[in-house]
């Protein structure tokens, strides 16, 4: 079977970036509040302004987190919305 996407195409709609693009963009501390401070040139390459509400996703791998990422929760409920939608009018339809 052949797989007619793009790896450009696979990649836009993957939580996970492609390995080869992936970088420390900087370090960061946490407080005592758990609290931590993107920097200004992460916000502005991510799009990310004051007041936005930002889903944090994680992902486990031996019952341990392994990796947490940062996504518009506007964004998140849109690439829902497209993954299910269609599911759910064929469920009820």
């Amino acid at each position: 079977m052949t797989n007619s996407k793009t790896k450009d195409d696979r990649n836009s709609k993957s939580p996970l970036c492609d390995p080869g693009s992936c970088k420390v963009e900087a370090l960061v501390a946490m407080d005592a509040r758990g609290q931590v401070v993107l920097p200004k040139n992460v916000r502005e390459k991510a799009g990310f302004n004051g007041g936005d509400k930002l889903a944090v996703v994680s992902w486990e791998r031996n019952g341990k987190v392994c990796c947490i990422t940062l996504q518009k929760a506007d964004d998140l409920e849109t690439m829902v919305k497209n993954s299910l939608g269609p599911i759910l009018k064929q469920i009820l339809s």
